[in-house]
């Protein structure tokens, strides 16, 4: 394999132009022949026993050129790549230009790297920090979330649905009077006002009587996941099995005791007085991080390639479908239950996306401009806690993470907290 040529199309994008030569083709040709033959079957011949020059002559000499490519690629084009010392953000898109068993092969790779970037005025970053005070009203909901917690549920059969009740209910849909697949249930739970069901279903409720059958007309939502239904006006048939709804008891001592560390009513104000007030110190100093950082990306310039944010996007879709699944719940599953599609998904997602992207950059730039080193001790001391954190030796981990990867990710904290340490707080 050679390099022959590193050509510059354009901004962050650059063609190879790598040859394999006739030798190394006909070396590759003859393992793609071998490793295929056991699946060929000739006349004369004993299945797997056909002489290549005889397959070759029966399916045309080209018949093991695309394996023998594939057996080259990864080699060839991983070798290219590195001899041309470009950073890429993506896999290269590959396309034979020439190939034959007498000149060899000719690829051009289609290359997509990381921009030059530049970050300036980065230490001495002014931001205000705004600690919200803790009000009785703080305080008042989460003395209600005890209470919550030791709620008690009485069935309601002197009045009619309202919005905070529990109720029971059998339900079939219909658009233009035929039934639909996933539209039917029988004795399910629904919290009025929760907004479980699409907009309408909920509302139609309020009002009706247990024991009562009434039918309710909704329009799913157009982005509504089942494209069949998408916009589609549609009749649901109600029955109202039961109504219930919560009691709160009231907040004493008592309950306090069964319920938490703490004796009386004032002791446990007084504890969750002290906690909102240091999860507001912490959500201030959140804050304080989140200007820092929006104030690099605004001092940052750079010609970012839309694959590095299209990946991060798939990436955080990726990460979205690993919370799921612990819940049992398909990424398709939860798209149809919040009426998306993948395109909503991906552009609820593009705005955080692209604020990652440029942050990470810039640090990574800052961290060059510092000269920040890592140093073995610092690296495998990373290691060790995420063999910890995830239950795994580290040499499990080090077969999904490099080491040079997590040397930059170890640079771009230090990054992090030399630009912090460098802010000014008002």
């Amino acid at each position: 394999m050679s390099l022959k040529a590193t050509n510059n199309v354009e901004t962050n994008k650059y063609e190879l132009e790598i040859e394999i030569s006739a030798e190394d083709f006909e070396a590759a040709i003859e393992k793609a022949y071998l490793k295929a033959r056991k699946n060929i079957a000739m006349p004369g011949f004993r299945k797997g026993k056909a002489p290549r020059k005889l397959i070759e002559k029966e399916y045309g000499e080209q018949v093991f050129f695309e394996d023998a490519v594939n057996l080259l690629y990864a080699p060839v084009v991983n070798g290219a790549v590195e001899e041309s010392g470009l950073e890429l953000v993506t896999r290269p898109e590959v396309e034979v230009t020439e190939i034959s068993k007498e000149n060899g092969v000719k690829l051009k790779a289609t290359c997509i790297t990381k921009p030059e970037v530049e970050v300036k005025d980065y230490k001495g970053i002014e931001v205000e920090k705004v600690v919200n005070p803790v009000t009785d009203e703080d305080i008042n909901k989460q003395l209600d979330a005890l209470r919550e917690k030791n709620v008690t549920v009485e069935t309601v059969d002197d009045r009619a649905a309202e919005n905070g009740d529990d109720v029971v209910i059998d339900f079939e849909g219909f658009k233009d009077d035929v039934a639909f697949e996933g539209g039917k249930a029988e004795d399910f739970t629904l919290s009025l006002g929760s907004g479980q069901f699409i907009p309408g279903f909920e509302d139609q409720i309020v009002g009706h009587n247990a024991g009562e059958d009434f039918d309710i007309n909704v329009t799913f939502p157009d982005e509504y996941q089942v494209k069949e239904l998408a916009g589609a006006p549609a009749v649901f048939k109600i029955k109202l099995k039961s109504i219930s709804k919560k009691v709160m008891p009231e907040l004493d001592d008592d309950m306090v005791k069964d319920s938490t560390e703490f004796d009386t009513v004032d002791e446990y104000k007084a504890d969750v007085k002290k906690k909102l007030e240091e999860a507001n110190e912490k959500h201030a100093d959140s804050e304080v991080e989140a200007k820092i950082f929006d104030k690099v990306i605004e001092n940052m310039t750079a010609e970012i390639p839309q694959v590095m944010f299209d990946n991060r996007v798939n990436e955080m879709i990726g990460e979205l479908e690993q919370r799921l699944a612990p819940q049992g719940i398909s990424l398709d599953l939860y798209m149809q239950y919040t009426g998306q599609t993948i395109d909503t998904v991906k552009k609820a997602y593009a705005e955080q996306a692209e604020k990652q992207v440029k942050l990470r950059l810039a640090l990574e730039k800052i961290a060059k401009l510092e000269n920040i080193e890592v140093t073995e001790d610092e690296l495998k001391a990373e290691f060790d806690k995420l063999a910890e954190a995830y239950k795994l030796d580290v040499d499990q981990i080090k077969q999904f993470i490099h080491d040079d990867d997590l040397k930059k990710d170890i640079a771009v904290g230090k990054a992090v907290d030399l630009i912090k340490d460098a802010a000014v707080i008002k």
